[in-house]
């Protein structure tokens, strides 16, 4: 999984510069998956579903997910079942991934900081544990 760095990011059919620009994203640390490389194009695919080439000066290694479902998402001090509420995270939102655990990961963003479940945000992988 890689992120947007700029403001705007074109997606294109194929990895060159002549080939047709599909979708602009305009949310910077918007996080993709990495299906192939090639040269210095990035074959990505985003939340959607959407899946197109991006320059790799466009993405950063900087890990990334975005909070999905309809309701807000809870946040907790730490990644045990019981561990104390401490805050929302609104759909849409992006946020930084500090670490993960088997069922969450712990992610920050201003003026946000938690655990959230793994089936709340996309941008990792179900079996993946990092810190």
């Amino acid at each position: 999984y890689v992120s947007q760095r700029a403001e705007n990011a074109n997606m294109r059919e194929g990895p060159s510069y002549q080939h047709r620009v599909t979708w602009v994203y305009k949310h910077k640390g918007y996080p993709f998956q990495v299906l192939a490389k090639y040269d210095v194009w990035r074959r990505v695919k985003a939340h959607d579903g959407t899946v197109g080439w991006m320059s790799a000066a466009m993405l950063s290694d900087r890990r990334t997910v975005l909070v999905t479902g309809r309701a807000k998402a809870p946040l907790y001090a730490d990644p045990e079942p019981r561990a104390k509420l401490v805050a929302y995270a609104m759909p849409g939102a992006t946020a930084n991934v500090e670490a993960c655990a088997i069922r969450s990961c712990r992610i920050s963003a201003p003026g946000l900081k938690g655990w959230i479940d793994k089936d709340r945000i996309w941008g990792v992988s179900d079996n993946e544990v990092f810190k």
